[in-house]
């Protein structure tokens, strides 16, 4: 017996699902391990102070919701785009690390655009040899 055409088969589900625990534990995790790194290097073995935590927090809820987004969209965009999008996270990620270190910022731009396109390269690599 045919079912009613607004009742949805068996075994499918809707399309506003929750997202999965890879979804959002990979982007926290990213996000914990980049803010406590910031904040380990603007330490400098030193005591720990409020504004210390308070960039380590903000630069990992940063990285971590950029990280989730991206997440969330990758598989609308083009696997041109896609890439460019996880070298510039990446790049821009390392350069802002290096640029915690005291490092001038032409040197941190220069880090960060060179690990950036790394970053693109292998990402587009990967995407291309695994599509269709």
């Amino acid at each position: 017996m045919a079912a009613h055409a607004s009742v949805p088969a068996r075994g499918t589900r809707a399309r506003t699902q929750r997202p999965s625990l890879r979804a959002w534990a990979v982007p926290v995790t990213l996000g914990i391990v980049l803010g406590w790194y910031a904040t380990s290097i603007v330490r400098g073995g030193g005591v720990l102070t409020g504004t210390q935590l308070a960039l380590g927090l903000v630069s990992g809820a940063v990285l971590a919701v950029l990280c989730f987004g991206l997440g969330r969209i990758q598989n609308s965009l083009p696997r041109e785009l896609r890439a460019v999008a996880y070298g510039a996270l990446f790049g821009g990620s390392i350069g802002f690390l290096y640029s915690l270190s005291g490092k001038s910022v032409l040197s941190a731009s220069v880090l960060g655009l060179l690990t950036g396109a790394g970053m693109l390269l292998a990402a587009y690599y990967y995407f291309y040899t695994r599509e269709d």
